[in-house]
């Protein structure tokens, strides 16, 4: 980072030289990741929705047609470090839309709706050029970076309080009494319980992935045992998933399983939140 750093004094911000550093340096994608405070588990993810989606603009960004074919983006799987690393030394389109994304991606219209903000801020040319305040940025998030993820209002789950308090519509959240009675190893803590815990109508879970981990089979594995014991303790109630997120995406297996536990399954896609207004609409109202 040191002589990348020395480069820029003496040669000016130039594009050229983090393609230099990506494909001649041993940990290059490590320094330049470490430069910015961008994960590699994030990088991967954005590699995949690049692959996923066809933006126009951002395809002639990344060069997108110089080093991707594939034909079916449904079947996608994502690409392992690996893989990613490669490719970095093997093609230089890749190699220059990746440095492109970090010099110009807060730009793009489509990245700038997709990436959170606290990840698309990562991605400043200013960060590139050394410069103290961006680093100590870089610095405080990479610290704050799981509080932050982790604080109530950046979680979907407000998004459905916000509509059920909209509405006017009751609710509650924590363990169903008959499931800590009947299967207290099982049960587990519910987001939301609609009306209320004494004769729930909706059982509601969310999980919304940025990221994967080996976590999310047994998510899956424990989310259909306790569709069982719904069924069994609460037969009046519908048990209803929210799922969403890049991390669901490329764990298929995993998400194939989450969804047959619930009655019904939504996103928090716009048209996917209208479907479920009226679901409460007809199911509570």
């Amino acid at each position: 980072m040191l002589i990348v750093k020395n480069k820029v004094e003496t040669e000016g911000l130039k594009k050229d030289i983090f393609e230099w550093l990506l494909k001649e340096k041993e940990n290059g994608l490590k320094a330049l990741l470490a430069l910015t405070g961008f994960s590699n588990e994030y990088l991967k993810r954005l590699t995949t929705i690049i692959r996923i989606v066809d933006n126009s603009e951002l395809n002639l960004l990344v060069y997108k047609e110089k080093w991707y074919n594939e034909l079916s983006p449904d079947n996608i799987q994502e690409w392992s470090d690996s893989t990613i690393l490669k490719l970095i030394q093997q093609n230089e389109y890749f190699r220059k839309g990746l440095v492109n994304i970090f010099f110009e991606g807060a730009s793009i219209p489509f990245l700038a709706n997709t990436i959170p903000l606290f990840e698309l801020k990562k991605l400043s040319i200013s960060k590139l050029k050394f410069e103290i305040s961006e680093l100590i940025d870089t610095l405080i998030r990479y610290k704050e970076k799981g509080s932050y993820s982790g604080m109530k209002e950046n979680n979907p789950e407000t998004i459905v309080a916000g509509l059920l308090e909209k509405l006017d519509i009751p609710f509650e959240t924590g363990d169903l009494s008959e499931l800590i009675t009947n299967a207290p190893d099982n049960k587990r803590t519910m987001d939301f319980i609609i009306p209320n815990k004494q004769n729930p109508k909706l059982i509601i879970e969310s999980s919304f992935l940025a990221t994967t981990s080996s976590g999310q089979g047994d998510k899956s594995k424990t989310e259909l045992s306790i569709d069982t014991l719904i069924k069994e303790h609460y037969p009046n109630a519908k048990f209803i998933g929210f799922i969403d997120g890049i991390g669901w995406y490329v764990r298929k297996g995993d998400l194939k399983r989450m969804v047959t536990a619930y009655e019904d399954v939504f996103t928090f896609h716009a048209e996917e939140l209208k479907r479920f207004e009226r679901l409460l609409i007809d199911s509570i109202k």
